[in-house]
């Protein structure tokens, strides 16, 4: 495994832990985060004036000479592929793509090849840095599989980290279009009463619970309100199709599993085509007429990513995106707009 050296000098008042002293003080190009910092301290690869320093806790001065010995990237042994991706936008730190319904993002023994990760690889070629001492695409947050929509890449160890950090405090603007059996009704006492419901001023519905992994089925989240993850979903009705269907707006304030797909479950009102969580539910003929049978059709969840906003990691510079609804979701929505003119 080849390494780089990256050398500096602490400056003034560099405060009383080795690790926080370096994190202000290791040059940005470097693109050394503080969690990345601490794993080089512990295995031993940070001198402080040519002795080998392992306590974070260690005390440093101004002028302190730092020396420290890191991995360079190395080729992962995923595969790239030339598939097509939808680029809306790239540049040295970071891609933000499109990805289609169908998709796996990442390879895993079920899904090996055909992902994102191995259309990206291919993509961006040599214009990869390092991630966490490989080469390979900074994945800070995913998609399901069968929703569509946008999705922000990390190229570099800098960017992965200002997006981790962006995610991590709830900052990056997520919004998603979807189809749900029924229409939220704000004033209806049965959604009010669903624990876990708020209703805000704006007339959006509130929902917050805490989610983890279903007790007897790995394949499914399951809502608690003791344990688990903390999560949060605001939801706004955009369209009714004659009480049978609507299309809804979903904000996500945090970014759990499935956490769409299962709030929307616990208020009554789980997505059009959703095999998980979404029922059997029958569509009213009477309703919709013959669009009954093309919602009930509908083969994977009717779930978008639509827009995402943030600040670029290494700019600074704000950036939001908006992808437009998949032909599928699309075809659905006129129909439903034609059955109930």
């Amino acid at each position: 495994m080849r390494t780089r050296l990256v050398e500096f000098r602490i400056g003034p008042d560099p405060g009383p832990r080795l690790d926080k002293a370096l994190g202000r003080d290791v040059p940005e190009e470097a693109a050394l985060s503080r969690s990345r910092l601490a794993r080089l301290i512990g295995a031993g690869a940070v001198r402080v004036n040519g002795a080998v320093v392992t306590d974070a806790r260690a005390r440093l001065a101004e002028g302190d000479a730092i020396a420290i010995e890191v991995e360079e990237a190395a080729e992962v042994a995923t595969a790239a592929q030339d598939i097509p991706l939808d680029i809306l936008f790239e540049d040295a730190d970071l891609c933000v793509v499109n990805k289609p319904a169908g998709m796996v993002v990442h390879p895993a023994p079920g899904s090996p090849e055909g992902t994102l990760v191995n259309a990206l690889l291919h993509h961006f070629g040599d214009d990869l840095s390092g991630i966490g001492g490989e080469k390979r695409p900074g994945i800070v947050h995913r998609i399901d599989k069968d929703t569509s929509g946008l999705l922000v890449v990390a190229k570099s160890d800098r960017a992965h980290h200002g997006l981790a950090d962006q995610f991590a405090d709830h900052s990056i603007e997520r919004e998603y279009q979807a189809l749900c059996h029924g229409v939220p009704d704000v004033a209806d006492p049965r959604l009010r009463g669903v624990k876990g419901v708020h209703v805000t001023p704006e007339g959006l519905i509130r929902i917050t619970t805490q989610l983890a992994r279903h007790k007897t089925d790995r394949q499914r989240q399951a809502v608690l309100f003791q344990g688990g993850r903390h999560a949060v979903t605001h939801v706004r009705v955009e369209e009714g199709f004659a009480g049978a269907v609507a299309r809804v707006s979903c904000r996500l304030e945090t970014g759990r599993t499935h956490q769409i797909r299962v709030h929307m479950a616990h208020i009554g009102h789980g997505l059009v085509g959703d095999p998980v969580y979404g029922g059997r539910r029958k569509v009213s003929e009477k309703a919709l007429g013959p669009v009954a049978a093309q919602v009930m059709a509908f083969s994977r969840q009717a779930l978008h990513a639509a827009t995402l906003g943030f600040a670029h990691p290494v700019t600074g510079e704000a950036l939001r995106f908006e992808a437009p609804l998949p032909p599928d979701m699309a075809a659905l929505l006129e129909a439903l707009r034609g059955a109930t003119l």
